[in-house]
């Protein structure tokens, strides 16, 4: 038997979406040595945004086990498959409430696994919110030194243990280097990095699509990419009520603008310049040197998260792109933003491995798990955060929760495939146009 069998890690994921999972998988990857292999057994929470076997494929991480589990499957899961390291890739209520259900579900056990959370990409929205909802766990991830040192003002500012806040990178950056553009060359490749959320309106969406449009028309010689996160009737991390693939067939678009999906990294691996508003997906690009334009046509704003990108020395127009403009990171801002294009990418996650070997070694055992939100100190608000996963304030599934058991039947599985299309029918077409009649 290899070395590395014997060796290997036993790590459990949790996601609650198709980004998540591809987080949660990848960091899960990254967080063991190399010379100890890894177990990875996987679980999704089911809900709205259910990842699909198409998009669990896109993430290219195969788990040993992948199951779909209620919060009290997976509670009861955790108390009855041993494991080392628990990630939990999930929304910060979702992290919130498994906290909460494991401390009950491990109360007087030492040897409980590592737990650690983090954030898919950017946070540029519901800082404090979101971090305290995450607080509780062993490692808290931070994708860049900005984040760690934002997160660590967060916890201390309210009291709160920050000893858990651990810097590391996202774990989906790599690929190779952009080899650049030629003197007197534009770039072959133009890709448009949709978002399902950013920006919400359908007179926004249609805007920039109208701008993509004209782009490719103004460049008959590039290749212009529309690329996708999601086909018709998949759901990802947020709602996208008003897709793109429905605005495109009354676009006309030209013979060289294409719809693309998969793997983002592969897309890249072709793109000579990246467009999107506020997509994680310019951290990556930038990652290996592709020139990244985030958008300012709809303004510089919180709500669309380009803001973040204030400083980076990418923020342009179309008007700007349509004439030739190739924007150039500042190496400053992204070098606090995780970007590691010079290299030291390889060693980002040293730190986060040595805590977790220091935390498995303690003399001991791990102590209980103490998030900051208490019965006590939210008296008004973690119940109704619990309460979303079927769990009372004390961590323990209130009555008439999913239980754990086998998994779902044929029939089961069918009904609720039934329910997921009817709700996502619903969100996409029923309730935009309640939307727009409420507005008359």
């Amino acid at each position: 038997m290899p070395e590395s069998a014997t060796k290997a890690r036993r790590v459990a994921v949790i996601a609650d979406s198709d980004t998540r999972w591809k987080w949660g998988a990848l960091t899960a990857s990254r967080l063991s040595p190399e010379d100890v292999g890894v177990h990875l057994d996987g679980y999704l929470l089911r809900g709205r945004a259910t990842p699909t076997a198409r998009q669990l494929r896109e993430v290219g991480v195969q788990a040993d086990s992948l199951r779909e589990v209620t919060a009290a499957e997976f509670l009861r899961a955790m108390t009855e498959e041993p494991c080392d390291v628990l990630v939990l890739a999930l929304v910060g209520g979702g992290v919130q409430a498994m906290l909460h259900g494991l401390a009950r579900a491990w109360a007087g056990r030492t040897d409980r696994p590592v737990v650690v959370t983090g954030y898919v990409g950017v946070v540029y929205e519901k800082l404090a919110d979101g971090l305290l909802l995450r607080h509780g766990a062993d490692l808290v991830l931070a994708n860049s030194r900005q984040d760690a040192e934002r997160f660590r003002a967060v916890y201390e500012g309210v009291g709160a243990d920050a000893s858990s806040v651990t810097e590391v990178a996202l774990p989906f950056l790599g690929g190779e280097p952009h080899p650049g553009i030629p003197d007197g060359t534009g770039p072959r490749t133009v890709v448009f990095a949709a978002q399902p959320s950013v920006p919400e309106t359908r007179t926004d969406r249609a805007y920039l699509l109208d701008r993509l449009v004209r782009h490719a028309r103004l460049h008959p010689g590039r290749e212009v990419l529309l690329k996708l996160r999601s086909r018709p009737g998949e759901h990802t991390t947020h709602i996208e009520e008003v897709p793109y693939q429905k605005l495109v067939r009354r676009a006309d678009p030209p013979a060289n603008l294409h719809l693309v999906y998969g793997h983002m990294g592969e897309v890249l691996d072709r793109t000579d310049l990246l467009v999107t508003v506020s997509s994680t997906a310019a951290l990556e690009s930038l990652h290996r040197r592709i020139p990244t334009a985030l958008l300012t046509d709809l303004g510089v704003r919180e709500a669309l998260g380009n803001h973040h990108f204030v400083g980076s020395g990418c923020l342009a127009s179309w008007d700007q792109l349509d004439d030739g403009h190739l924007p150039v990171p500042d190496p400053e801002w992204s070098a606090r933003q995780g970007i590691a294009a010079d290299g030291g990418y390889a060693r980002s996650y040293d730190a986060a491995r040595a805590r977790i070997a220091e935390l498995l070694a303690r003399p001991g055992g791990r102590p209980p798990i103490g998030p900051y939100y208490t019965p006590v100190t939210a008296p008004g608000y973690l119940p109704r955060v619990l309460a979303r996963h079927h769990l009372a304030p004390d961590g323990t599934p209130l009555p008439g929760a999913p239980a754990a058991g086998p998994g779902p039947g044929p029939v089961r599985r069918a009904v609720r495939s039934a329910a997921r299309g009817a709700y996502r029918h619903g969100v996409q077409r029923v309730a935009p146009v309640i939307r727009r009649m409420g507005e008359l």
